[in-house]
């Protein structure tokens, strides 16, 4: 079959062969539809995030899937489901994390990432899985299911933003993306349309015209310059921020958030940083966390339910969205078009089949 990998000491993406999987006893053997790109890939094509499976001269990408269930393998699926898998897997068969169901906390080196770390990804013709790490979608939502992942990571990043306000009566109105990227773009989708904030801004780095900040504009949020209002003199242009959702990876960024909150507000990081020193006020970042009773949260991943979640979350979301949102979809034969980093690209999937 083919498969689309990263080569050690490479940096670019290529078609290889590889035998057609076996399923083992309680896996499923699923036929890939459509993969994702995004820029946990090109981190990892990079080697700037996760790692090879131990003694592979490759990794095949991909952790954005969905596919259809070739053979249920004595699974509780049956041939012809249409299926999104999860991405952690536990490195020894099992630990304390996947028993309670909570793989996504999980610290380092109790997981491996399909795709990302120590796995191999879903970016192939067809791949294997647990039963209990696939969720069954809509067919007719077939099309769309490689989204399901990126909008599971922000169903969690939501449920521990909520809980850590759960103390005390929250009712937060307003709530500012920082990055204009796909996930940072479905986030907001998701604020203005199944968290219903009255009030919603996205923070980018891009001129117009652009597509970004179409799709910005066109869901009823204000576009933030950051060239011209960083995030911590939003307050001051705007207004203070009760949720910062954080899915840029740029370090300044989450020292700067504690100060673009309103009291009681809560900010969610996301993004994955490089190490970068810079100086900043820590006694007026710890002030503003205790006099103002905020928060800061770091989420990474998801689990079961989260995608469950996101299944019914992408059902609510404008189907003009998903128009605007996916630039290209390319068949293997056409792969470095999925890969492009341009202006001009939002959301990009490689298709290997259809139902």
């Amino acid at each position: 079959m083919k498969a689309v990998a990263v080569r050690r000491g490479e940096e670019q993406p290529t078609v290889i062969e590889k035998p057609k999987p076996d399923p083992e006893d309680g896996e499923a053997l699923v036929r890939t539809l459509r993969v994702g790109v995004d820029g946990t890939d090109h981190e990892v094509m990079s080697g700037a995030h996760g790692g090879f499976p131990d003694g592979e001269d490759h990794l095949v990408l991909g952790h954005e899937a969905v596919g259809v269930v070739e053979d249920p393998n004595g699974t509780g699926f049956s041939e012809g489901d249409v299926v999104v898998p999860t991405v952690r897997r536990a490195p020894d068969g099992t630990n304390e994390y996947f028993e309670r169901g909570e793989p996504d906390m999980a610290p380092d080196g109790q997981y491996f990432e399909r795709g990302i770390v120590g796995a191999h990804g879903y970016m192939s013709d067809f791949f294997t899985s647990p039963e209990e790490f696939l969720i069954e979608i809509p067919r007719d939502l077939a099309e769309l299911g490689f989204l399901v992942e990126p909008i599971s990571i922000t169903e969690k990043a939501n449920e521990h933003a909520y809980a850590s306000r759960s103390a005390f009566q929250w009712n937060p109105e307003s709530a500012l993306v920082l990055g204009n990227g796909s996930l940072g773009l479905l986030t907001l989708a998701m604020f203005e349309h199944t968290e219903e904030f009255e009030r919603t801004y996205c923070l980018g780095r891009r001129d117009r015209p652009d597509p970004t900040i179409d799709i910005i504009e066109k869901l009823g949020a204000t576009y933030v310059d950051s060239r011209e209002t960083p995030v911590d003199e939003v307050p001051a242009a705007h207004e203070g921020m009760d949720y910062v959702y954080e899915a840029t990876g740029y370090p300044p960024h989450a020292f700067q958030t504690i100060e673009a909150l309103a009291p009681n507000g809560v900010g969610a990081l996301l993004g994955v940083p490089d190490s970068w020193e810079f100086e900043i006020d820590g006694g007026r970042l710890h002030e503003e966390f205790v006099l103002h009773n905020k928060a800061l949260i770091g989420s990474v991943n998801s689990h079961v339910k989260h995608f469950e979640a996101a299944v019914e979350t992408i059902q609510q979301l404008p189907e003009w969205l998903f128009e605007d949102l996916i630039t290209g979809i390319y068949d293997v034969d056409n792969l470095d078009p999925a890969f492009d980093e341009g202006d001009d690209v939002i959301k990009t999937a490689v298709e290997f089949d259809s139902l």
